[in-house]
């Protein structure tokens, strides 16, 4: 059982969103759906959930084609708002549940069971107007796991949230995926996603640009880091004599620094103990998915210089009553 898309193609007039993208994402697990602003990720998964349809293409789970399916095989946590701000809380997930067919009395329990566990108790009986955007994402979640999905399609989960509240959710995820779930999220937090993903793909202009399990995508780059922590030295100016050899990210309490391939990491650490720096931390790593992410991408996922937003013909306002927000 896996989620497999294949050779999808999207145009809106000039604009090619999706250029055959194909990867596929293994059935149980946290996958990272990764690219820049713009990069065709959100089309995607409008075209997983019948939002879009494509030029060409399909998307399968299963084995069946994702237009045959029912809708509520979908859980969908989209980037934007999409709640009615003057409806209870409580009112609105019973109702976005019943839309997926859960009876309302079973709805109602399950949705307060949700608000237990993320915390939100409180929050029940208040509009959704008057939420921080934080908690209104929490509830938006909510909405999109009561109907018990196999899929979670999730874009920018961790959108709004403090420190506190980004772990609490990474928790519920992997308490979903341990259950069995098959959970997709895309984010700029590439932290998050290591933490989190066994496997990944990348996308660029509507095209995987790599794709696969994260630790053997991270051994096959070609690149070896070195992370460093030097007592009152931060410049390292000792690494000069290391001939391969470059700061890649410099910190106050630990540096990484890149390795040409054949350099020795040791060398790095004699320099260091020959010029007499007191190393408090080294250690040879993989290198950081942030930085893969640069080498096929050019540049950082939160910026992208020549990003063009894909216009969504009859998109969805909203919070306007009357319309699909669900």
């Amino acid at each position: 059982m896996s989620l497999q898309i294949e050779h999808l193609r999207k145009s809106f007039g000039s604009v090619v969103a999706l250029d055959g993208l194909t990867f596929e994402v293994p059935s149980g697990q946290i996958f990272g759906f990764l690219g820049a602003n713009g990069a065709g990720k959100t089309t995607t998964m409008r075209i997983a959930l019948g939002v879009l349809a494509a030029d060409f293409g399909r998307i399968v789970w299963d084995g069946t084609d994702t237009r045959a399916l029912p809708r509520r095989t979908w859980g969908y946590l989209p980037e934007e708002r999409g709640l009615y701000p003057r409806m209870l809380v409580i009112d609105q997930l019973v109702f976005f549940a019943s839309l997926q067919g859960v009876p309302r009395d079973v709805a109602r329990r399950a949705a307060l069971d949700w608000l237990r566990r993320l915390r939100v108790s409180d929050l029940a009986d208040r509009k959704a107007e008057e939420l921080s955007k934080g908690n209104q994402q929490k509830i938006q979640m909510i909405s999109a796991v009561l109907h018990d999905p196999p899929v979670l399609l999730m874009d920018e989960p961790f959108t709004g949230l403090d420190p506190v509240n980004v772990a609490l959710l990474r928790e519920t995820l992997l308490e979903l995926r341990d259950d069995g779930r098959t959970l997709v999220f895309s984010t700029h937090q590439m932290e998050t996603v290591e933490a989190m993903c066994e496997s990944i793909a990348i996308i660029d202009h509507g095209r995987v640009v790599v794709g696969g399990p994260l630790r053997q995508i991270k051994r096959q780059s070609g690149r070896r880091l070195v992370k460093v922590s030097v007592e009152d030295d931060h410049r390292l100016t000792w690494l000069a004599g290391v001939p391969g050899a470059r700061i890649l990210r410099p910190g106050i309490e630990r540096t990484e620094i890149e390795l040409d391939e054949g350099t020795d990491p040791d060398a790095v650490l004699a320099a260091a103990i020959a010029a007499g720096a007191r190393v408090s931390h080294f250690e040879v790593a993989d290198p950081s998915l942030e930085q893969i992410f640069i080498d096929h991408v050019g540049h950082s996922a939160a910026t992208d210089p020549t990003d063009h937003p894909v216009p969504v013909p009859n998109a969805p306002v909203v919070g306007e009553p009357g319309r699909d927000v669900a």
